[in-house]
Formats: C-alpha cells, structure tokens, sequence
C-alpha cells in the first residue's frame, strides 16, 4: 500500500472535500487499510424527529467504503460508487458514528465492499454493501489542484 497514495486519500476528504468539513467527517486508516470516517453528534443533521437522518448514514457508509477502495488501487485513478444497498438496523439519536469500509472482492476495475455503522456505544446500527469503479482514465491529481 502506497503510503504517498494514503496521505492523498487523506487530504482529498480531511482538507478539501467541502461535504466532510459541512458534516463535520473525519477519515482515517487503520493498521489494515480499512477507511474509518468518524463523525461527531451534530443537531444539524437530525431528522424532524430528533434522530440522525438515515441519508447521513448511507453518505458514511459510501465515504468508507469509496476510500476502503481507492486505497486498494495503487495507480492514480478514480473511484466513483456504482452500486449501494444499506440497511438501517435501529432508530440513532444523539450519538456519534463511526463507518468502516472492508474490501470483500477486489478486482482491477470494480471491488465489492462491506460498511458497517456503530454508534458511540459500539452498537452496530446500519450496514451496506457496494460496488466500486476504479477508472484509470480519471485522475486523482486533479482533484487535488488548488
């Protein structure tokens, strides 16, 4: 795993990505190379109900798994999101969240991965599964021109 690749990866979500920093996201690797995308409790992102939208939810979900994936890929390629499923496993209020994205089929083109949501108190409260496209064509180098 390219660590040149990872820092990148980092930037891309942590510094630049106007969606990260309006949620309030934040993106890590752990020793496996599995993207982790933590995001602290925000009233604002509540449903008219009081609990976290389920939309917040799936976009975590996504996150993980779409960097899971382009770290997987050492060329300087694009990843976009082909394909989700997503289940919502319980109501989630007033917590924070943590997604994990793990690889389950990777391939030169397209991977299949598994993301988990937990809340705060380990509680695992969605999963999905998606399809991700690596297209060498489109270049990560250019996202990350200022």
């Amino acid at each position: 795993m390219s660590t040149d690749r990872k820092e990148k990866l980092l930037e891309l979500f942590n510094q630049r990505a106007p969606i990260a920093r309006t949620f309030g996201m934040k993106l890590s690797f752990d020793v496996d190379n599995r993207a982790n995308i933590s995001l602290p409790y925000n009233p604002d992102l509540d449903h008219a109900l009081g609990g976290i939208h389920g939309g917040i939810i799936a976009t975590l979900l996504d996150n993980a798994g779409w960097f899971t994936c382009a770290l997987a890929h050492e060329g300087e390629g694009w990843v976009v999101t082909s394909e989700m499923s997503f289940h919502l496993f319980q109501p989630v209020q007033k917590t924070d969240l943590l997604a994990r994205g793990r690889i389950l089929k990777s391939g030169k083109r397209q991977d299949i991965a598994d993301m988990r949501c937990w809340d705060q108190d380990n509680n695992l409260v969605a999963h999905a599964t998606g399809t991700f496209l690596y297209l060498e064509n489109l270049s990560i180098q250019e996202s990350l021109k200022p």
